[in-house]
This record gives structure tokens, sequence and C-alpha cells, in this order.
């Protein structure tokens, strides 16, 4: 195991959130952290749809942004030696072969976004759609659960 630099792409998301009933919300911001910059900008985007939809929150897109920057990271040679490394952790899992997908382009993600059934009509069987966001089937046969505020 070796240290090296790595570029991580860094979504800031600033906002400011109203306690129901208030007129007067408290600014925020919080980061994520993406290892490509396509997952980031998807991310900021949905991020920014959801909050906007939402009665009390405010997002300053002007400070919301996904930046490219480095961080230090313990790098391993192959996945055996992370592995290695990892023996006895449990939270460890072994990427799948196919971890290495590419990315969708957008006019696949719009045609299977309109062949999904909403979520809340197929009781959370996924793969479904909540708005313009695709949820996934578990890997493992899981139930995916699906949260909705009642307003």
């Amino acid at each position: 195991m070796d240290t090296a630099w790595i570029q991580v792409f860094v979504l800031t998301l600033a906002e400011c959130v109203a306690p129901a009933g208030k007129t007067v919300c408290q600014e925020q911001s919080f980061e994520l952290e993406f290892l490509t910059k396509t997952d980031c900008e998807v991310a900021l985007q949905q991020f920014v749809t959801l909050k906007d939809a939402s009665a009390n929150v405010i997002v300053n897109k002007d400070k919301t942004v996904c930046v490219a920057t480095a961080r230090e990271h313990e790098v391993f040679s192959s996945v055996a030696a992370v592995s290695s490394a990892s023996q006895g952790n449990s939270e460890w899992q072994a990427p799948p072969p196919s971890a290495v997908a590419p990315a969708p382009s957008r006019t696949s993600y719009e045609d299977r976004l309109e062949n999904l059934p909403n979520c809340e009509d197929s009781d959370g069987q996924a793969p479904c759609k909540m708005g313009d966001i695709i949820v996934e089937a578990a890997v493992r046969g899981e139930p995916v659960e699906v949260w909705r505020r009642d307003n």
C-alpha cells in the first residue's frame, strides 16, 4: 500500500433552510466527494432539482458547484492488495467484475425514465422513478425502501 494524490470532484451544496412556519432561513453547506466528474454533475443536478421542489429550502446556485481537486489517499496495486489489507474488516466488499461500466448517455437515461413506473405506484418495487430520479433495484435482491414526506 502506498499513498498518492488522486483527483476527486467535490460537490458543494449551499442552501438556506427555514424551519416549518418560519420566514427566516439558516444558511448551511455540505460537501460530497466523487471519483468522476459525471457522477458529481448528475448528483448536483438531482440535489438542486430535489431542493428546489422543497417549500422551505433555497439553493444558492452561485455557491453550489462541482470542482475538481486532489486528495492524498491510500492506493493499492490491485483488488487482491485491498482485500489483503482489509482482511478481518466486515465492511469490505470486493467490487463486482463489471465495476467499470460506461456512463449512460442522456438519451438512454431519458428513454429509460419514460418507460419506468412511478415508485409510488409500484409499491417501491425497483427499478422505478421518483420525478427525474431512477431508483435501481438492490444488488442482492433486498427490497428498496422509498421514503416520501407527506405534506
